[in-house]
């Protein structure tokens, strides 16, 4: 008989590449959770492949180290030549935080990054109307307008009208500056909980969301303890909590200097945080108070949110934390700003941030 027989197709095995590839993701894992320390995620991945097997006889982790400088992930040559990271691994560790939290980027159409304002813009909408005096000839689509007309017209003699046709909606894109706090105080490690590391992710995932999607708009990454600065983007793997309280006011203030210098119409302060502010310098001096709301930490706190409402910024609040005070001081501050607020558990921290982004995005021109 003449044809086909189809089989079921089994691709060859590469065991190497396939362990490599495996031992990598776990490494990428252990080097956001140890703050980029390559020889403490090593050894955790030397523990975890003792307890799960995931090298094997022909592929062990003295391999995947040699595999891992000679690919570039990692560098020996460092004065004391301990392992450091590459600038190929930070772009890695970024990567797999996007693919991570924000892999519904890859269903979504091009041009999820829009106001809500159409007319003649510079990106195709899927929203059709009718045609209007003044629209261009090039937003008419045929395909609908001949539909158009057959429906009204029949199918025997051909007439297109002006009330026939259709148009695509146009939407104009936006540039938006972005400032994003992470609170690095004591409490985000307390309790036997790791707050930080989820943060970093939520983190690294929208510098490189934003870089790769957005390239126009700006991301500046700040950190507030009992001061505040900024970070850059490659240095958030090695991120890491201090002994610190929490000064919201500092971190405001300079999230506010940032905006300032940015050209953008589209302004906006997302703030990741699991507490109260604990904490104002005052000169040289720090005030500090972990008891309950200090009035005097609180009024400077919402004076700050008052100042960014009047000049526009808003400021959305990811409280990572559920205590009952502590939602209510949230809501004050929201309500001052008249930003926006969520409370969040660790897991659902990314898919939030990500949403309020594309929702300011899109209201703001």
């Amino acid at each position: 008989m003449i044809g086909n027989r189809f089989t079921e197709f089994i691709p060859e095995k590469n065991p190497e590449q396939s362990t490599f590839d495996n031992l990598l993701d776990i490494f990428m894992q252990l080097m956001v959770i140890t703050s980029g320390d390559v020889g403490e995620a090593l050894s955790w991945l030397t523990n975890l492949d003792k307890q799960y097997n995931i090298s094997n006889e022909d592929y062990g982790i003295g391999d995947f180290i040699e595999d891992l400088r000679s690919k570039g992930y990692i560098s020996d040559k460092t004065p004391d030549g301990e392992f450091k990271l590459t600038a190929k691994s930070e772009q890695s560790i970024r990567k797999s935080a996007l693919e991570e939290i924000f892999g519904k980027l890859r269903k979504s159409g091009k041009g999820d990054h829009r106001t809500s304002h159409s007319g003649r813009g510079d990106e195709m909408s899927s929203d059709f109307r009718e045609f209007q005096f003044g629209d261009s000839p090039e937003q008419i689509e045929l395909t609908e307008s001949i539909r158009n007309a057959q429906i009204n017209h029949g199918f025997g003699d051909f007439m297109l009208t002006e009330n026939d046709l259709e148009v695509r909606e146009r939407e104009m894109k936006t540039q938006t500056s972005t400032v994003l706090m992470i609170d690095i105080s004591h409490s985000m490690i307390l309790y036997g909980e790791d707050r930080i590391t989820p943060a970093k992710k939520v983190a690294m995932a929208l510098a490189e969301m934003i870089t790769k999607k957005y390239p126009k708009d700006t991301l500046d990454v700040i950190v507030f303890g009992n001061d505040s600065w900024q970070i850059e983007i490659k240095d958030l793997p090695y991120l890491s909590v201090g002994p610190y309280h929490t000064n919201t006011v500092a971190g405001l203030e300079l999230a506010m200097d940032l905006l300032r210098r940015r050209k953008n119409k589209n302004k906006q302060i997302f703030m990741i945080t699991d507490g109260k502010p604990t904490c104002l310098k005052q000169g040289i001096k720090y005030y500090k108070n972990s008891f309950g709301l200090d009035p005097k930490i609180l009024n400077k706190t919402l004076n700050l949110a008052a100042q960014c409402r009047r000049i526009n910024i808003p400021i959305t609040t990811f409280m990572i934390a559920s205590d009952p005070y502590l939602q209510q001081f949230v809501r004050e501050f929201t309500e001052v700003n008249n930003g926006n607020a969520y409370y969040s558990s660790l897991k659902g921290l990314g898919n939030l941030v990500f949403e309020d982004y594309k929702r300011n995005r899109r209201k703001n021109l």
